[in-house]
């Protein structure tokens, strides 16, 4: 018996009868279709097939060969759903015409990995999603699902665990039976924000993922009657939610390549250039990081409810410290401008072509910061460069970079930059209620 009738064979006498084969389009939104499992040998050899301008970001023509989107399933992602009877999961890669599609996020990061494959290396990335829990109010208005959950500075609030005890154990229990081997769950620092911490993997395998963690917390959210919400910052007066990678990379001994124990910051050479070359990318990358407009709400340095803020704003990176967009912690980096909107795939194959850009040119990075940057630009102090302040700047920034564009892939960025672009006038055009009490009767 061949892999795929073995596979065939095992889902069936868990009572599957058809394959939920997902991919993501260029926003990073799952989307896919029911297939029978009887067919898998058609689904892994030639994909289940989509027609391709009807998904964000494909590139792909209304006719012709390259019309039809193919999601080739990846047999060793197959895991039966809990939430979903019958139904087992399954990761694409996205093809047309018989080829690797060049807009594809998945394959652009496979793209990228091979890189470290050519020095028999292996990128290791640990997620962290922070995510806020809403529910329409009776105005039809959005707000935090639990209406409790009001405290000044709600972080590790145990009160709002007791309350919503159900959803988090469905979480847990959901979570742990397809395989994440969780570490913590707590409250985050926003009325309404949790933060869900799993085992580290590596990049592809990661990135995955997270997908299957965004797809079950959604449906877990509403068998609760709430919605799982990725929107970076959704309550103007609190923080927003980020999605940090933790980054390591490993040689072919599996020995650590960041790490000097005697380092300054306990990194080696290489790991002080691969930050530097987050740090030199960084104005580009944010486009990919923090790809949307409501993303460089975050991503200010204003004032928060809660007396705290995370917000990664200055190009800096530090030892354990968390005011920078690069902290270092244990021999690895921590990337802290990512948030939950961006997609995935796209966003760690950027992260990882700009380190990689710092190690090739061995790229220097500025003196580490020691300080609270808070505190330094409250005191008047000269602070590092800042990120960009709204998502044209940010995709202007993208444009502008020919390393990543040529890194990326000419044809992605391409279709990524129209979009962005897009959004960014649909979002100059709306008038807000800011606008309206400000000035309305004020001329």
């Amino acid at each position: 018996m061949n892999p795929i009738e073995e596979a065939v064979s095992a889902l069936k006498a868990q009572g599957i009868h058809s394959i939920l084969t997902q991919f993501c389009d260029l926003h990073g939104v799952a989307k896919g279709k029911l297939v029978p499992v009887d067919n898998l040998r058609e689904w892994v050899e030639q994909g289940a097939g989509f027609a391709g301008p009807s998904i964000w970001g494909t590139g792909l023509p209304r006719y012709g060969a390259r019309s039809e989107y193919y999601g080739r399933v990846q047999v060793e992602s197959l895991r039966a759903l809990p939430f979903m009877p019958g139904v087992a999961h399954a990761v694409c890669d996205g093809f047309a015409g018989g080829e690797p599609l060049d807009t594809c996020s998945r394959q652009l990061l496979k793209h990228q990995l091979q890189r470290l494959e050519a020095r028999s290396w292996r990128l290791w990335v640990g997620i962290e999603p922070e995510y806020f829990l809403l529910k329409r109010n009776a105005q039809g208005q959005w707000d935090v699902a639990d209406t409790e959950d009001r405290l000044a500075k709600p972080s590790y609030d145990l009160k709002a665990i007791h309350r919503n005890a159900a959803y988090l154990d469905d979480m847990r229990s959901t979570l742990t039976a397809l395989g994440f081997e969780l570490q913590q769950i707590d409250h985050e620092d926003a009325r309404g924000q949790y933060e869900v911490n799993y085992k580290f993997d590596h990049a592809l395998a990661a990135a995955d993922r997270y997908m299957l963690f965004k797809l079950t917390a959604h449906a877990v959210a509403e068998r609760h009657g709430m919605t799982f919400s990725c929107m970076p910052k959704p309550l103007a007066h609190a923080p927003g939610s980020g999605l940090h990678f933790h980054l390591s990379i490993t040689d072919a001994n599996g020995v650590p390549v960041f790490t000097d124990a005697q380092g300054a910051l306990g990194l080696s050479q290489l790991g002080h250039q691969f930050a530097a070359g987050l740090l030199h990318h960084a104005d580009a990358v944010s486009g990919l990081c923090a790809p949307t407009v409501n993303s460089y709400k975050r991503l200010a340095s204003s004032a928060s409810a809660s007396g705290t803020t995370w917000s990664p704003v200055w190009k800096a990176y530090g030892d354990n410290n968390r005011t920078c967009v690069v902290r270092t912690v244990a021999g690895r980096l921590e990337w802290r401008l990512p948030d939950p909107s961006c997609n995935v795939y796209a966003a760690i194959a950027a992260t990882l072509a700009a380190g990689l850009d710092g190690i090739e040119r061995a790229l220097n990075p500025p003196a580490p910061c020691d300080e609270d940057l808070y505190e330094r630009r409250a005191q008047g102090l000269p602070m590092p460069e800042r990120l960009p302040r709204d998502l044209k700047e940010a995709v202007d920034a993208l444009e502008a970079n020919t390393y990543l564009v040529a890194a990326l892939g000419s044809a992605f960025c391409a279709e990524f930059i129209q979009l962005k672009r897009a959004e960014w006038d649909a979002y100059s055009l709306q008038v807000s209620a800011w606008e309206l009490e400000h000035y309305a009767d004020a001329f």
